[in-house]
């Protein structure tokens, strides 16, 4: 789904890029071993390995077919020195990119549950939007631990290890933040309206023993649904100094040929912000197929990415839509942190849009793919009731750290990201290098509670 990691609660991967976006600052570049490193985090399965899971994962999967597969470009692989590599998520991704394999699957996670609760959570939102002329309703209170833990000897002993760990970002919908117990003396937090709202800490490391930093935090997250109607949109005002960095190209946003001849194609000849946004969101969610991602930072052009592979984990369709929209004037931002779903818990990215004269208006791309590709438990009248639910409404299942992709952390950091695009599971280094994700893991755990502390 949205998830880019190894394991379903201890995630260790990440997304960077090595520039900035509109008034932001920009990050270092990777040096070449940096590069390959993470390359090779990600592109880790030599062919046998992946022929072994796949036999694991796929009834009656010959040696012939695999091969097959190889020659037709069925696995993400990358070549280290004349060593092949394929992608270690290659397998889940099958299922994906080609559904006819779903009956062949072994052990497949049953997403019934996950269907049928996210239509039932989008009519309510829907229902109880329609009847208190409110676009944000039924609100959620939730208490989360976030816990990140450096391994034993990833810093030389006595070193200070520093540590950003995101919090909520105030919104509209998402409000009430308030911090916990914490492992050690809080030493900053971001402002409250920050694009990239992080906790940071300090502790030096000990030689043998993992650092452990854990904070504990209160918010409160709203349903939201706004009663869109295209007649009523005009188009934003671009000379607004508060809206024009979010229709201008930035980090991975590029206005490549290819992409203002699709936005013009896709839009039709409309000249309504809302039609045409609608139109990107119904293109990505028949036209490109979700995949769990390699790292952002090995990217120079995310949005680009997704459009020519016609696959892509949230984040990158997420920045395909931003970048159509835009391409055709649309403000268009990105937004980010974690969906709570009950039993579906993630890291997880969307979008927003300006639209005149609602404001600020939630999209998320995934939703619409996943209504449209992965909800066959649904009739077609419920996929597309769930797929039209995200275009405007959100569900409250969120906790959003994130308004904007590639921004920089405050107090900044020395040494190039992990994830520069994205701020989901943390950031850490030492005083001599940045401490990738192969070397700490974050463990967020999220509960609902009756009412806001």
């Amino acid at each position: 789904m949205r998830f880019r990691g190894r394991n379903f609660l201890w995630l260790a991967l990440s997304a960077c890029v090595v520039a900035a976006a509109p008034g932001t600052r920009a990050q270092s570049a990777l040096s070449r071993e940096d590069m390959e490193h993470r390359l090779r985090y990600d592109y880790s399965l030599t062919r046998e390995q992946l022929f072994q899971e796949a036999q694991g994962a796929l009834r009656g999967l010959t040696r012939e077919e695999f091969d097959a597969w190889i020659k037709e470009g069925r696995f993400d692989k990358m070549n280290f020195g004349g060593e092949e590599r394929f992608l270690d998520v290659g397998v889940r991704n099958l299922f994906f990119r080609y559904p006819e394999l779903r009956a062949r699957r072994i052990g497949g996670k049953d997403t019934l549950a996950e269907q049928r609760g996210r239509l039932e959570t989008a009519r309510a939102i829907a229902k109880a939007a329609r009847e208190s002329g409110s676009a944000y309703v039924l609100p959620h209170h939730y208490h989360a631990t976030m816990t990140v833990t450096v391994e034993a000897d990833a810093a030389p002993a006595g070193s200070m290890i520093r540590a950003w760990l995101p919090a909520p970002r105030k919104y509209p919908f998402q409000t009430d933040f308030s911090m916990g117990n914490a492992s050690q003396a809080l030493k900053s937090l971001a402002p409250e309206d920050s694009p990239i709202r992080s906790a940071y800490f300090e502790e030096p490391a000990a030689a043998g023993q993992p650092t452990v930093f854990q904070m504990e935090y209160d918010y409160t997250f709203y349903g939201i649904r706004f009663p869109l109607d295209a007649k009523k949109v005009a188009p934003a005002n671009l000379d607004d100094p508060a809206l024009r960095p979010y229709a201008q190209e930035g980090p991975h946003v590029v206005f490549t040929d290819e992409i203002r001849r699709l936005a013009r194609e896709v839009a039709g000849g409309s000249k309504n912000p809302m039609v045409e946004a609608r139109a990107f969101y119904d293109w990505i969610g028949t036209n490109v197929k979700y995949s769990f991602a390699r790292e952002y930072s090995t990217l120079t052009n995310i949005g680009g990415y997704c459009l020519a592979h016609r696959y892509g984990d949230c984040g990158q369709e997420a920045m395909l839509f931003i970048t159509l929209c835009r391409a055709q004037g649309i403000p268009a931002r990105w937004q980010s942190g974690w969906d709570t779903f009950p039993g579906y818990k993630d890291i997880h990215d969307w979008t927003e849009i300006y639209l005149t004269p609602y404001g600020w208006v939630p999209v998320d791309p995934w939703a619409g793919l996943f209504a449209e590709q992965e909800c066959d438990a649904l009739t077609p009248a419920e996929r597309a009731e769930l797929h039209d639910f995200y275009f405007g409404g959100l569900d409250f299942y969120r906790m959003a750290a994130n308004g904007d992709h590639s921004q920089a952390l405050e107090p900044a950091k020395k040494f190039p990201r992990s994830d520069n695009v994205d701020f989901q599971r943390g950031e850490v280094e030492s005083e001599v290098n940045n401490i990738y994700f192969d070397k700490f893991k974050t463990r967020w755990e999220v509960q609902e509670i009756h009412e806001a502390r």
